[in-house]
């Protein structure tokens, strides 16, 4: 094996080459040294509370006591839906020092998905925001779900605060769906039983697992992968490594307005700066942008993570100017490509380089990212982290030139050790080298700056979001007007793509907007297609396979390709790179 690192010589100084997957044995060693060693800084802000680092140790203390009274045994799962609250880190914290397994759920899921999950994943216990608590109703049944724990956005908020949110949130703003669960604990009352009850730490090794993490596959079924406490704590410890000698730690504020069940920002906000002692503000809903400048004012915020959209939003609203730069370090753009347009703007808008990086789920994410000392946007990726290495190799599996395309393949600590339940999927996505074969097309320049060139695979990629075309066309298909379809990603200035059908009928008057309001009720709204094009017929191979290619845009690498992704093509896209997998 070939372990030549030509991008070390582009490491920015103070970045080491390889860091040391063994300063902590398991992430819950992490977690523990870096809340008592940080323990009076301020570690989370959300609706205008702080905790400090010594409130989420005693808080993940209490509520790690009470799951270990509840019949559980060692590498359970335990299943958290939520969007960015204080409770997201007291239950993980929790969960994982209690020697469970954390499984992450979107909140956004329909039934049909979250039920999936929670079969697919075993899990035993969920958590979950009251909003979302009627599709954990519906979802749970047929499950080996046993026990659910809910709780309200105000439940860490002082008394009169959280009276009147949880009251505006239910009864004003209407955003609880009627919902009946059995035998329900509500999150307060799990915290209240256990006052003075005896924890018990778990000693976790490095090869436990600590998170199934959810994504999917050239089959379109949401696999887990399964993440190593040795895979999360080397992939922190990587972008620490990265990033210490541009950000200070104790002092520092990190905005995150991506969820935390992300695992970009699982790893690169929640677990990166618990290690340098920053303080997160969770931002819990994005999309309100004029509610974001807001709490964009109240703090003088170093360190700002968001995905090309949000930036883009944010560069449109009004009232941009008035926030308050300065401060500001370093800028990431993740879970998705960031446009080279959106970045020009926001430089010039805010005097900072909107930086970007390249991962995937089964990396923990990380795999690359741009030094955080590059004066402008370049397209690229960046290089390869600390004791991560990356090869460019043919279809036959031999290493590419530098500078010529091809599959990248990845191997570090960070790679996880397969996908749950699935050893042939396992099989398929590592080489006999044991290196992480990602699907993704790309080249190295001659410093290791990674390009991505296109994806090999068929995902779409909406808003940093994953879809997996074969997932919506099941679903179309179900409908009794479809006699065939296919969903193909197109370009969208705000999302960067967006899910297009293309349906031959088998009802002619079947319209677009009852197709679409279709898959609403059985999609999440990231996957719910944007437009529907009827056709006589759909283009296929001789075999009888539907060219999803050919269906394509044409500036998009469509209309004129004869096989599949997979089988030989390739449609370049260097403007606005969109990876086939999550990119950080």
């Amino acid at each position: 094996m070939n372990d030549a690192r030509p991008w070390l010589a582009a490491y920015p100084d103070g970045v080491p080459a390889d860091i040391d997957p063994a300063t902590y044995r398991s992430l819950n060693h992490l977690i523990c040294a870096s809340l008592e060693r940080n323990a009076d800084e301020p570690a989370f802000t959300n609706f205008g509370t702080t905790l400090s680092y010594r409130e989420v140790e005693h808080l993940s203390r209490r509520f790690g006591a009470w799951l270990q009274t509840r019949g559980l045994t060692r590498g359970d799962r335990i299943a958290i839906m939520m969007p960015n609250l204080l409770q997201y880190p007291v239950a993980a914290f929790a969960a994982l020092r209690a020697g469970f397994v954390v499984v992450n759920v979107n909140p956004l899921y329909t039934p049909r998905e979250l039920e999936h999950q929670l079969a697919d994943s075993g899990a035993r216990l969920v958590i979950v925001l009251e909003n979302y608590a009627a599709t954990v109703q519906q979802a749970m049944v047929g499950t080996d779900v046993a026990e659910v724990v809910v709780t309200r956005i105000g439940d860490h908020l002082p008394l009169l605060r959280r009276l009147l949110t949880n009251f505006v949130v239910k009864y004003v703003r209407r955003l609880v769906p009627s919902w009946h669960i059995p035998r329900v604990i509500w999150y307060r009352d799990a915290l209240a039983q256990t006052a003075g009850a005896k924890f018990e730490e778990v000693d976790a090794g490095p090869d436990d697992l600590a998170f199934l993490q959810y994504t999917g596959g050239t089959t379109g079924v949401a696999k887990g992968a399964m993440l190593t406490h040795r895979n999360m704590v080397s992939n922190v410890l990587q972008a620490v490594a990265w990033a210490r000698p541009f950000i200070r730690g104790r002092g520092d504020i990190v905005v995150t307005p991506l969820p935390l069940y992300h695992i970009f920002s699982l790893t690169a906000n929640l677990f990166a700066f618990l290690e340098f002692g920053g303080c997160n503000l969770l931002i819990t809903n994005p999309r309100d942008i004029p509610g974001f400048i807001k709490e964009l004012h109240k703090t003088r915020f170093t360190y700002l993570t968001g995905v090309n959209t949000l930036f883009n939003a944010l560069l449109h609203a009004p009232d941009l100017k008035t926030i308050d730069f300065s401060a500001l370090k370093v800028c990431m753009g993740g879970g998705m490509a960031v446009q080279r347009a959106v970045a020009e703007a926001w430089q010039a808008a805010t005097g900072t380089v909107l930086a970007q990086g390249y991962g995937l789920t089964e990396a923990s994410p990380i795999v690359c990212a741009s030094p955080l000392d590059q004066r402008e946007f370049t397209g690229s990726v960046g290089l390869p982290l600390p004791s991560t290495r990356v090869r460019i190799v043919d279809d036959d599996g031999q290493p590419r030139p530098l500078g010529e395309p091809g599959e990248i393949c990845v191997l570090g600590p960070q790679v996880m050790a397969g996908y749950w339940n699935r050893p042939d999927e396992t099989q398929n996505v590592f080489d006999q080298d044991g290196w992480l074969k990602t699907g993704d097309m790309g080249r190295l320049d001659a410093q290791g700056f990674l390009f991505i060139e296109d994806r090999k695979k068929d995902m779409i990629v909406v808003s940093g979001f994953k879809v997996y075309p074969s997932e919506v066309e099941d679903v179309v298909a179900q409908h009794p007007g479809v006699r065939e379809v296919a969903a193909v990603g197109v370009p969208d200035e705000r999302s960067g793509e967006l899910v297009r059908l293309f349906v031959v009928r088998k009802d002619p008057e079947l319209s677009a907007e009852t197709l679409i309001a279709y898959c609403r009720e059985r999609l999440t709204g990231y996957k719910v297609p944007a437009s529907v094009e009827f056709r006589d017929e759909l283009p296929k191979s001789n075999i009888g396979k539907i060219l999803r290619r050919k269906l394509r845009p044409a500036e998009d690498g469509g209309s004129g390709a004869d096989d599949e992704p997979g089988e030989g093509t390739s449609s370049p896209d260097a403007e606005q790179p969109t990876q086939g997998r999550t990119e950080v």
